[in-house]
């Protein structure tokens, strides 16, 4: 990027694109895109992470087909609702004097180097000209065992990506509320977070709409990778008017901030403690937690206690102290099926076929900090 200008990653739901009958939403995205408008003209970049090809393409076959949960077939019904949906955003851009560019992301994007470096230069490329990219998951072809997810998760990914400053998460509601407001009619906005704690993901409970596949419990993950990554992110409502200039001015109750953490994790750092799914789990000794938390150190087979899950070399596994309390995640070595070899040995005493370091610290990241 030639001059550091302010980047915006602006996400939105499924529900927020999209009518009760899966249609696209035109009035919502042509105001979003009005609001896109301002903030270029403001001289901020702007990219949009949008969701609802998949409510998009069932919509488009009718709505006498019968729905199916069958991921392959979603995948299907997500080629067919992916070219409306991206051709309903150029429409509204142009409107708006603005070019789209549509921009398919998978996560080995984000895995290995040289392809998140060219995604990165390629969405450079596209902001320096000025475009406004529309990013989304390779649905149709993406593999179920390696996807992100939610879109939520790729936004905050996304906003690493680009060197934003800010990522807003646009949906139905006004932000990270007290209570579930069907539940508890005084349920007020949380206007601040500080830090993301493990009482505050209980609160935001599971997923919601059915028509996405997020919800609060995803908008809150998907915060957690952003401010470890450095960007402030907002969770606002994509119906209240203005709500682009709103949040980045910062005026109270434009939805609920979660501030930026001052300590920052490069992009495979993060894809390790959130993206990927964990496979297992390792119960370390006291020893072994002072030389992550405090030392920086590398993980020993001496100082693991026990180990469940299943698990292979190079699979995620989480670290767990004696209270039960998640201290790290890494990328682990050694084989679950082998951990009467190594469990609680010392290097010496491991066979000569295993690494000296059951996580190795350039492939684990200390979360009990």
């Amino acid at each position: 990027m030639s001059a550091r200008v302010p980047v915006l990653v602006v996400k939105l739901g499924s529900t927020s694109v999209t009518t009760a009958d899966g249609s696209v939403d035109t009035a919502m995205i042509g105001s979003i895109c009005e609001q896109i408008a301002a903030m270029r003209a403001s001289s901020r970049r702007v990219v949009v992470v949008s969701s609802g090809a998949i409510a998009t393409g069932w919509s488009a076959l009718g709505e006498g087909r019968a729905r199916s949960n069958d991921p392959a077939v979603l995948q299907a019904v997500s080629a067919v609702g992916q070219p409306r949906l991206a051709h309903a955003w150029m429409d509204g851009l142009a409107t708006q004097g603005l070019v789209a560019g549509q921009v398919l992301l998978a996560p080995l994007d984000f895995v290995h180097r040289q392809q998140y470096l060219h995604a990165r230069q390629t969405l450079d490329h596209l902001l320096d000209l000025g475009v406004v990219p529309i990013i989304n998951e390779n649905d149709a072809v993406a593999d179920e065992e390696i996807r992100f997810g939610d879109n939520d998760r790729l936004a905050a990914l996304v906003s690493h990506l680009v060197g934003a400053d800010r990522m807003v998460l646009l949906t139905d509601t006004p932000g990270l509320l007290t209570a579930d407001p069907k539940l508890v009619a005084e349920a007020s906005l949380i206007e601040e977070v500080v830090e993301i704690d493990h009482q505050l993901e209980l609160r935001a409970g599971g997923p919601g709409s059915p028509m996405g596949s997020g919800g609060m419990a995803s908008k809150l993950a998907a915060a957690k990778i952003a401010t470890w990554s450095g960007v402030e992110t907002v969770i606002a409502e994509a119906g209240r008017p203005g709500v682009l200039a709103s949040v980045v001015a910062g005026e109270p109750g434009a939805g609920t901030v979660f501030r930026a953490r001052p300590r920052t994790l490069p992009a495979r750092k993060l894809w390790i403690a959130f993206a990927l799914g964990s496979s297992g789990t390792v119960v370390v000794d006291d020893g072994a937690r002072k030389a992550l938390v405090e030392d920086g150190r590398s993980l020993l087979a001496a100082g693991v206690r026990s180990a469940t899950g299943s698990f292979h070399p190079d699979d995620a596994v989480e670290v767990v102290d004696s209270s039960g309390s998640v201290v790290a995640k890494g990328l682990v070595r050694y084989p679950s099926a082998r951990s009467a070899e190594w469990l609680g040995r010392r290097s010496d005493q491991l066979p000569d076929d295993l690494a000296r370091e059951l996580i190795h610290r350039d492939d684990m990241v200390v979360l009990g900090e």
